[in-house]
């Protein structure tokens, strides 16, 4: 019954208050203002002569996460730090590309603690998991095996480009150099956003009657971590939808996953580009803002371009490379012109 499940969509997308909104718009807000201190922390420990302003950070930081809700490839994050650059007259793409790698570090591990809960929360799973030891003791020392040597390999590797990768972040990672101040102005604010996460994804799990439990709410995370990792569609749009389907099975319908997910979304998506657009005229004013943004865009877009073309490049040298390694057939001895393969042969 298609036109019953879009008829029972529908409901579900329209069906949310108008107070939920405004909720969930808020926990936004802080999570993006959030975020962003944290950012202008890290900047200004790393470019102290010349610091931004903080609404500067704010608005390029907004401005990043509102193009990423529409674009694809995440251009949005190259404009941000791009904006980064046109505002800080010292910095360049590898500091930036430095400071988002320790901007990304709670993150990181926030994310790895959303995995390690799901994967220990299905049910058998230590069980399993125990039992393999000693059913096949063998099989386990070879993987322990591999597993070292593996990590023995990878850190040799590490050790010979850790100079150069310290060497072209340094200043984008000053902040690390100071771990108490590291600790209070930017884990803690990287915290306060992704508690703010949390906080929108039951706000809106509760205006479309989904139960709000911690394990939905870690569930949805989860789904939508790995749809941002997979994703090539501007935004997720049909990714996250099929992750929150697969993760809000066992609570609700699929009409109503779907919903949910589409309306969080669009609410999310429409909210972030009336905040950036405000942040953005705030901080730079209308003319500045605009021609900042569409300088940084048309700029992200060469830089998405080059990637792809470098990676390109690369991906056809170690195929010359394997082409010419491999071995060449030589005609006998014995053969005659005429055996031998001419130019119109093929």
């Amino acid at each position: 019954d298609v036109v019953g499940w879009f008829k029972s969509l529908w409901e579900a997308l329209t069906g949310i208050g108008f107070g939920y909104l405004v909720a969930g718009w808020w926990l936004q807000t802080v999570q993006t203002t959030l975020t962003a201190l944290g950012w202008y922390f890290i900047l200004c420990a790393g470019y102290p002569t010349t610091p931004p302003l903080y609404r500067q950070v704010l608005a390029a930081y907004a401005a990043g996460v509102a193009l990423n809700g529409f674009l694809p490839a995440n251009i949005g994050t190259f404009v941000m730090l791009l904006m980064f650059i046109a505002i800080i007259p010292e910095a360049n793409l590898p500091g930036v590309l430095g400071g988002m790698l320790v901007q990304k570090i709670f993150f990181t591990l926030a994310g790895a603690f959303v995995y390690v809960y799901l994967f220990a929360s299905v049910s058998g799973t230590f069980e399993r998991q125990f039992e393999l030891p000693h059913d096949h003791p063998g099989l386990v020392l070879a993987i322990a095996t591999g597993a070292v040597l593996l990590i023995v390999v990878l850190l040799r590797i590490f050790r010979r480009k850790l100079p150069g990768l310290i060497h072209r972040a340094k200043q984008g990672g000053a902040i690390l150099a100071r771990p108490r101040v590291y600790l209070v102005r930017v884990f803690l604010p990287s915290f306060g956003a992704w508690l703010a996460k949390l906080g929108v994804i039951a706000v809106f799990l509760a205006g479309y009657g989904i139960a709000v439990t911690f394990h939905t709410v870690m569930s949805v995370m989860g789904g939508n971590s790995i749809a941002n990792m997979v994703s090539v569609t501007p935004g997720g749009v049909g990714v996250n939808q099929g992750t929150n389907v697969a993760a809000l099975g066992d609570v609700t319908d699929a009409a109503t996953a779907t919903a949910y997910s589409l309306g969080q979304q669009l609410a999310v998506t429409a909210w972030n580009v009336a905040f950036a657009v405000a942040l953005v005229i705030w901080a730079f004013g209308w003319r500045g803002g605009r021609e900042l943004v569409e300088h940084s865009y048309a700029d992200a877009k060469v830089k998405v371009a080059e990637q792809k073309e470098k990676r390109a490049a690369e991906r056809a040298a170690k195929r010359s490379t394997g082409d010419r390694r491999a071995p060449r057939l030589r005609p006998r001895r014995d053969a005659s012109p005429a055996d031998e393969p001419g130019p119109h042969t093929g």
